[in-house]
């Protein structure tokens, strides 16, 4: 039995509980966060049976990816009238946005139509900044997917939902299952299906557990699929960009590729083939953490910038600098983080991005992506305090990689790389030398078998896991985090705002209405709730909240010390360690 299947929340979805291996996260030291982290992404290749669920490896989870891979197998083979389709919220939405362009670039390269798309709640916007509030709307989700699909006589769906929880996908799920004719859905996610969100959802006319057991149902018939290994509780509880995201990545990947390989190359999709392609990625997680030591001495550079009212930068190229992007994007909502503390860009800006809204950078400060952006309006501002990471590959222009470099040492020395080679290519010792720490990972060429595509997933993938680590670590050292606990989230959806009350429910003893009122006075800046702000429904107090920092740490802080708003304030700005400012109250008379 798994450590985390001994929870201390039962009542909980898996993908909401604390995880054991992290529970004083917010007190280790940088080398204690990476093997923490390190032991949590090992659980998404657990192969345990047990009455939780299944995990990755199990066969069952297996053969549905197998059946799911030949449905891409057979819309690849009938191109014209085909498409397939993924969805998600926030980092689902994310992942669909890169494995989409991915997946089409491929097929490009075989001059094939590209027939992949996504869909991300809020558009693009939601690719650069946290757009939360549309995943409550099950009518806007399948509104969306109606849009994208129009014409089309055969459409497999994707709807990734980790928790088994969004009203968007589940509104587009709902929306398939009614035209079965035309849509093969397919749910990812990483609960059991019994601790799916059973709340009624304002535009929808069941829940979401309802819809994920008729979709069940129907996987006999393959009219409908269920993917949902157990993959254990995130590192931060709910975080889902970290493992959830992951997670969804090796799954979607393995599947479309599979499919693809099947009609372009002529290799058969069997559950041996699709467990082999998993073991790889699991020896892709091992090389990732072998460079513990180096990844620690980011977290440890990254969380003194920010301690430092400094900024972190990625400056990515290709898929690398799209992988920087989004771990800079979910800083925000994850930490209530400002957009420009850990940011991304990527090289050719909107050009390499490909996102069907094209250039959003009209839209604001927030959307400016390009290496050539930053090197206009954020080079000359910056500092030692400041932070820059190389996100780059050997296949890359090495030349630009090291003209940008050079450019950015003429205002700081604090100017690190993370970079990916092969044993018979490696990166020159010259451009080494330019960065205060390489964090450089020397790939076997065994392990990709000459396959480019393959190769490229995997220095994603571990790209991934490094940043994540990094913006985690960071934000950790900055006290962000409350035991393993994102406690300075934005309270942005429906989702947050009930994770929000089982926070202050864990941690002060409290009633849930103490916890309900309280959150309110902090999220509406009063002493005294009035009648209409207590009336007032659930997304009406998320969209009041976005506009608040710290929201949860002062509710917290009110409920722990009995202190008025304006002290919990004032007791915060004193001490921004959130474990800290607790304990001062505690310890006040």
């Amino acid at each position: 039995m798994e450590q985390w299947e001994r929870s201390y929340e039962p009542s909980l979805p898996i993908t909401e509980q604390s995880n054991p291996i992290t529970v004083d996260i917010d007190r280790a030291s940088p080398e204690e966060i990476v093997q923490m982290l390190k032991k949590c992404d090992a659980e998404i290749f657990e192969r345990t049976v047990d009455a939780v669920g299944q995990k990755l490896n199990n066969w069952p989870i297996v053969q549905t990816m197998t059946d799911v891979s030949k449905r891409v197998e057979k819309v690849l083979k009938d191109p014209e009238d085909s498409m397939i389709i993924l969805s998600g919220c926030g980092t689902s939405g994310r992942v669909a946005f890169l494995l989409s362009t991915c997946f089409n670039r491929r097929l490009a390269a075989l001059h094939q139509k590209q027939i992949c798309s996504y869909i991300i709640a809020g558009g693009d916007k939601a690719l650069l900044t946290s757009q939360e509030s549309p995943e409550d709307s099950a009518s806007l989700g399948a509104l969306m997917l109606e849009k994208a699909c129009t014409g089309k006589k055969h459409i497999l769906f994707f709807g990734i939902s980790c928790g088994l929880s969004a009203p968007f996908v589940a509104g587009q799920l709902n929306f398939c299952l009614n035209k079965l004719e035309i849509f093969t859905p397919v749910l990812i996610g990483f609960n059991p299906i019994y601790m799916a969100r059973t709340e009624p959802m304002q535009d929808c006319p069941c829940h979401f557990k309802e819809l994920v057991e008729r979709m069940s149902e129907m996987q006999n018939q393959q009219k409908a699929f269920v993917l949902n290994p157990v993959v254990g509780p995130e590192a931060l509880s709910g975080s889902s960009r970290m493992k959830g995201g992951s997670a969804t990545k090796i799954l979607l990947e393995t599947i479309l590729w599979a499919g693809c390989d099947a009609v372009y190359s002529k290799q058969a999709i069997t559950p041996d083939g699709i467990l082999a392609s998993v073991k790889i990625i699991e020896k892709v997680h091992k090389i990732t953490y072998s460079q513990s030591e180096k990844l620690a001495a980011l977290i440890q550079k990254a969380g003194m910038s920010l301690r430092e009212e400094g900024r972190v930068c990625y400056l990515g190229w290709q898929s690398l600098g799209i992988i920087g992007i989004i771990d800079g994007t979910e800083c925000s909502p994850t930490f209530g983080a400002a957009f420009e503390d850990i940011r991304g860009f990527i090289s050719n800006g909107f050009s390499e991005m490909k996102n069907t809204e094209g250039d959003l950078s009209p839209l604001g400060e927030e959307f400016i992506i390009g290496h050539e952006d930053f090197v206009n309006t954020v080079l000359p501002s910056l500092s030692t305090k400041d932070m820059v990471i190389f996100l780059f590959t050997v296949n890359d222009d090495l030349n630009k990689v090291s003209e940008l470099a050079r450019c950015v040492r003429q205002n700081t020395t604090n100017l690190h790389a993370l970079a990916h080679d092969l044993q018979e290519l490696c990166i020159p010792a010259f451009m080494q030398s330019m960065f205060t720490t390489i964090l450089t990972f020397t790939w076997p060429s065994s392990l990709h078998e000459q396959n480019t595509v393959r190769m490229k997933q995997h220095w994603e993938l571990s790209t991934k896991w490094c940043l994540n680590a990094i913006s985690t670590g960071a934000h950790i050292l900055k006290g962000k985090v409350y035991r393993n606990y994102m406690i300075d989230l934005r309270v942005s959806n429906s989702k947050l705002y009930k994770r929000a009350l089982h926070m202050l429910e864990e941690f002060t003893g409290s009633t849930h209405i103490q916890c309900n009122m309280t959150l309110l006075r902090a999220i509406y800046g009063v002493e005294v709730l009035t009648d209409e702000m207590i009336s007032a429904d659930v997304i009406h107090h998320t969209l009041m909240a976005i506009k608040k920092d710290r929201v949860v740490p002062t509710a917290l802080v009110m409920l722990r010390s009995g202190c008025t708003l304006a002290e919990a304030r004032s007791r915060l700005a004193a001490r921004p360690v959130i474990r800290e400012a607790v304990a001062a109250c505690l310890e006040s008379p």
